[in-house]
């Protein structure tokens, strides 16, 4: 314990030490989230009424930045599954890099649900009244934080092991991958029940909003890790395969093309039909007795889907900077679909038939902002400090970054591999 508490000490050293273009984005980040903070003091202070909901439209931003990143978290299992299925040992380090991003996504789902409740204080009625297994809020309680506690066991023991220059024993993790792998679909199963499962919201009650959510999230995941690695391998020393990057990109383009697929299933179900449950896809499509303010959103939505998908689908994608284009389009355009194209619609128009829009504030703005932040400070603090203790340049017998190094034995530079 001693031991493990000096690894977590120097860690903690680390993650302040860098160069300045580490420190002015570490700035900026601290700055932003702290204003967001101050957003969330004033939400507090006055309550939701700060924000854009109100009693016809209950979800609004936050919910939207949660689904979507249910979905990050969900998308790690893609490079889990190719290393301890398919045994590619050569991406073995970047499996962890992976899940780091997924424990980031996962603080930031939890955020986004404690700062939508408005009252936070009485989050423990929720524990109260804990209708397992009954209600699909309590499966979500659940497989989120189980998720979370996952990916912090896997992650952990794997970076521990590596900074002892010691090979991981199997029994302690390779069981937690496989239950992994399982749990990272539940999470965003259990969600997308936790919508289909509303009789009172027609807008959602299809049966192919769980396999678009996974589609979705198995697209929009990956392609933020493939930015993520080429800006690691960009701004430090650790080697990164073209490789990697050229598997998640066959990834996301397969899980594109079955979303695309199951939107272009759902559009003709709504509007072939014409039935009168269609009325939240009239108004998301095409608008509703003059009320329009989703329109815009999910026709950029659909139209950047399509161009990702296209250009994923030509050579022309193996060019890195043309598939981190169609990384960023994709990503962006998922996110409207699955936040502002999927949440809001399904309030509007009420049950009563009464049309009232929704329009985040710029307070909720700034609130979503300060998580988004966060969130990614944290995940930049776990990728400072993974990549020096994999590059074997932070172990238990070497020490960085002061510059005085003692080896105690000659393969104390080495990290550890699994």
């Amino acid at each position: 314990m001693r031991e493990y508490a000096r690894f977590l000490w120097r860690c903690w050293r680390l993650s302040f030490h860098g160069d300045w273009k580490y420190l002015t984005w570490m700035f900026l980040l601290t700055v932003i989230s702290l204003i967001g903070l101050n957003a969330y003091a004033k939400q507090l202070v006055y309550g939701l009424s700060t924000t854009g909901m109100t009693d016809h439209v209950s979800w609004g931003l936050y919910i939207a930045n949660f689904t979507f990143l249910v979905g990050v978290a969900a998308a790690a299992v893609m490079l889990v599954i190719p290393v301890y299925v398919y045994k590619k040992h050569e991406l073995h380090d970047l499996v962890i890099l992976g899940e780091l991003l997924a424990v980031a996504a996962i603080i930031m789902c939890l955020l986004f649900v404690m700062v939508d409740l408005g009252r936070p204080e009485r989050f423990h009625h929720l524990l109260l009244r804990f209708n397992f297994p009954i209600s699909m809020l309590t499966w979500d309680v659940v497989v989120l934080n189980g998720y979370l506690l996952l990916n912090l066991h896997i992650c952990g023991y794997l970076v521990y092991c590596a900074y002892r220059n010691r090979r991981p024993t199997k029994k302690f993790y390779i069981p937690f991958v496989f239950v992994a792998i399982v749990w990272a679909i539940s999470i965003h199963t259990v969600t997308a029940f936790l919508y289909s499962g509303l009789g009172g919201r027609p807008f959602w009650n299809s049966a192919v909003i769980a396999p678009r959510f996974i589609a979705s999230a198995f697209a929009a995941g990956p392609a933020i890790i493939i930015l993520t690695l080429q800006v690691i391998r960009a701004m430090t020393t650790y080697p990164v395969a073209d490789k990697a990057i050229q598997l998640l990109r066959g990834i996301v383009t397969v899980a594109l093309s079955i979303n695309m697929f199951l939107l272009g299933s759902e559009v003709f179900t709504e509007f072939y039909t014409g039935a009168a449950h269609s009325v939240s896809a009239r108004y998301l499509f095409f608008g509703l007795h003059g009320h329009n303010a989703l329109v815009p959103w999910i026709w950029t939505a659909v139209a950047l889907n399509m161009a990702a998908l296209i250009v994923l689908c030509t050579p022309a994608a193996r060019r890195l900077w043309v598939l981190n284009l169609a990384c960023v389009a994709m990503i962006v355009g998922i996110w409207i679909e699955k936040g502002m194209g999927l949440i809001v619609p399904a309030f509007v128009p009420s049950p009563l038939g009464e049309i009232v829009e929704y329009t985040p504030t710029w307070n909720e703005i700034l609130v979503g902002l300060g998580i988004w932040a966060f969130g990614i400070l944290l995940y930049t603090i776990f990728v400072r400090i993974t990549i020096p203790v994999l590059q074997g340049r932070l172990t238990i017998d070497v020490r960085y970054p002061t510059g005085k190094q003692q080896h105690t034995n000659k393969d104390a530079g080495r990290p550890a591999t699994a």
